[in-house]
């Protein structure tokens, strides 16, 4: 009988012999289970925990988790943008399409969700908008740079009368938004040995009067603001007001200007790249004052 047990210690591993069941992990959660899980996360948080297991991976391609992230009326954002070109693409596909940097209106405008909330940005190019004088080389030039998201700005060397329009029609979600110039005193060039260079002068007028800027909704919201314009070298972000789209399912038509025509001096030396419309929740991630 001893020679028995002895015989079966050395032949079998005792630690097999007495293991027992290992417990259940996260690779065993079920891929139901994973996706309510993802639901309550944000697309970031949702990317990352999809790289954990494959049950986790398999659950971050649910149609119902993005559909959550997507804005409300994303499928008449992807009418305006797209046409039909997003029709065949699954839910997760579709928002990361539509993070990315879209244009429309003849490259003119961009439009992005951020890629942590889902909220609409939007953002309109020097050529997208009316400013006087444009096609005088006398007063201003459309100069190229690696500053600008649109790859090219307006400079203005020098102007009596300063005035520039613009109008958008977009399908923005329900809440509040903010809008902004995007404006640097002195013209970029090229960067010199590593350092960013900007000219600042031919930059004047713009301390003796102040730059008024103002926007009108078709849902009749009106905001205005001025200031001086300051810190040549540098871009900056002008607030020009808030509004509020209240209408969930309609386009809201904008219509801005910025302006300075006190005809008694000149002003130059600006740069003028673009336009954003950002949630008013970003303002102070771009707010100049």
């Amino acid at each position: 009988m001893g020679s028995s047990f002895s015989s079966v210690s050395k032949s079998e591993n005792p630690v097999a012999v007495l293991s027992l069941p290992s417990k259940p992990g996260l690779g065993d959660l079920p891929e139901s289970c994973a996706a309510l899980i993802l639901g309550y996360l944000d697309p970031p948080e949702i990317c990352k925990l999809a790289n954990l297991n494959r049950a986790f991976r398999g659950a971050s391609w649910a149609d119902f988790i993005w559909e959550s992230k997507l804005p409300s009326n994303y499928q008449t954002i992807v009418g305006k943008v797209f046409g039909d070109g997003l029709e065949n693409l699954g839910k997760r596909d579709v928002y990361t399409r539509l993070c990315q940097p879209n244009s429309f209106d003849d490259g003119t405008k961009t439009v992005w969700l951020d890629k942590s909330t889902g909220s609409v940005c939007l953002s309109i190019s020097s050529k997208g908008l009316a400013i006087t004088g444009i096609d005088d080389r006398r007063y201003w030039n459309h100069i190229p740079t690696e500053e600008s998201r649109f790859c090219s700005v307006a400079y203005l060397q020098q102007i009596w009368w300063f005035e520039v329009d613009g109008e958008v029609e977009f399908p923005f979600p329900v809440g509040t938004y903010s809008l902004f110039f995007r404006l640097q005193l002195g013209r970029s060039s090229q960067k010199r040995f590593g350092r960013r260079v900007c000219n600042i002068e031919h930059v004047h007028g713009w301390d003796i009067k102040p730059v008024r800027f103002q926007l009108w909704t078709s849902e009749g919201h009106y905001a205005s603001s001025q200031c001086f314009l300051t810190e040549p070298g540098k871009w900056n972000y002008y607030h020009v007001g808030d509004f509020v789209v209240e209408k969930p399912n309609a386009s809201t038509k904008i219509k801005l200007c910025m302006t300075q025509i006190d005809c008694t001096h000149t002003k130059g030396g600006l740069c003028l790249d673009s336009v954003l419309i950002y949630p008013s929740e970003f303002r102070e991630r771009l707010k100049h004052f």
